[in-house]
């Protein structure tokens, strides 16, 4: 890169593949959770086809990779290494962004499942509680509780999947934003990029070692992860001449692909790995390595790679959007559509063909109608105006 590229990286530079990037990992969790609910009793075609969808960890692992670097951007690019605003403000900003949406999808979750529960018992609608799904129409006050609290991710047992499931991450995700300012940018002051991710690591790991995996739902090594996706922005917008060099000449985009590759093969258990959190830090690090080489491309104004033309796509970027209420509302939908086909007595074929063409179509229309009332109101100013017709039009100039 010239002196012009270092120059550049001073300037605001519109980063549209974030929320493709974004918009795309959420709809890969709902054809995840969709492999979850399918009929396995089908041809071995459909099921090797399909098993594409088995990786639906790797997406919330992007996820909270996508977080550190977001929220790392406005502190490289500072001039004094610092969150803008007092710590008050970025917990008020942050509690406004994700707050509104998640307590809206919690009492649309219980008024859901007590409008079923009362279906049910009339004998209106079937429902066999036998089926696997990650909305739950059985929960108790005390499950009710801990989702207020976001501490239902730390219960014992599955306590975290009930009501519903995916609102587990971001109970994690909103415990390691007190963690961002409290410890890793002190840390990152004061030791530097590696020393930052090599003690988030040890802080997540912990709890997973002196607990014996008593928590190990929850996810407590996402603090790792959330310090990759810190690195990779450090890295990124970076003038220190070190984190030039290394930003130039390292070959990100070969590392991204080797990284997930690794994590393919430590996820399968023929290969005698199948550790959780080795696989998801591999992800972590194809993620960050993707997030460098992905932002390298917009600021060198060059050859655009085909990787980089599907995340700023417009339709990815429109589904990112509104990803965080697709992400938080598809189980509601899907889960009472795979039950109600389950009760028609189809073939396995046909509840499978049914399942991933209705789920998929429901779950973003009722997502996108829950963006407009309980998430776009909420975002900041510059947000509110993204809206999905906005961000199409942005993203083909």
């Amino acid at each position: 890169m010239t002196q012009s590229t270092e120059q550049s990286t001073n300037k605001r530079v519109h980063l549209h593949y974030l929320d493709g990037l974004r918009g795309l990992a959420a709809l890969y969790v709902v054809f995840s959770h969709l492999w979850e609910l399918q009929e396995n009793n089908v041809s071995s075609l459909w099921l090797v086809a399909t098993k594409i969808f088995r990786y639906g960890l790797f997406s919330v692992s992007v996820f909270i990779v996508l977080s550190g670097y977001c929220l790392m951007l406005p502190v490289v690019r500072s001039q004094t290494g610092q969150i803008s605003g007092s710590l008050l403000s970025y917990l008020k900003k942050r509690s406004r962004r994700i707050l509104p949406p998640y307590y809206a999808a919690l009492f649309t979750s219980i008024i859901v499942g007590l409008v079923i529960t009362i279906l049910v018992k009339f004998q209106i609608l079937p429902w066999n509680d036998n089926l696997w799904g990650h909305f739950s129409r059985n929960f108790t006050f005390g499950d009710v509780f801990y989702h207020l609290l976001l501490i239902h991710n730390l219960m014992p047992g599955d306590k975290l999947f009930h009501i519903n499931g995916p609102l587990w991450s971001v109970a994690t995700e909103w415990q390691i934003y007190f963690i961002f300012p409290l410890v890793l940018l002190p840390v990152w002051r004061r030791l530097g990029l590696f020393s930052v991710v090599i003690i988030a690591f040890i802080l997540g790991l912990t709890p997973h070692y002196l607990l014996h995996g008593s928590i190990d739902l929850a996810h407590p090594w996402y603090v790792g992860l959330f310090a990759l996706g810190m690195a990779a922005a450090d890295i990124g917008f970076s003038q220190k001449q070190s984190k030039m060099r290394m930003r130039n000449l390292l070959p990100w985009g070969w590392l991204a692909t080797v990284f997930f590759g690794v994590a393919l093969v430590a996820e399968s258990p023929k290969f005698g790995i199948a550790i959780t959190w080795v696989t998801e830090s591999f992800v972590g690090l194809a993620t960050a390595c993707l997030l460098i080489y992905c932002t390298n491309c917009v600021i060198d104004s060059k050859a655009t790679p085909f990787v980089l033309r599907v995340f700023q796509s417009p339709w990815a970027v429109a589904l990112g959007t509104f990803s965080y209420s697709l992400y938080l509302i598809h189980v509601v939908v899907m889960t009472p559509v795979n039950q109600y086909l389950h009760s028609l007595h189809l073939s396995p074929l046909q509840i499978n063909v049914i399942l991933y063409v209705v789920s998929p179509l429901s779950s973003l229309l009722v997502a996108y109608s829950f963006y407009i009332v309980f998430e776009r109101p909420f975002m900041s100013n510059f947000l509110q105006k993204r809206k999905v017709k906005d961000a199409i039009v942005s993203s083909d100039r």
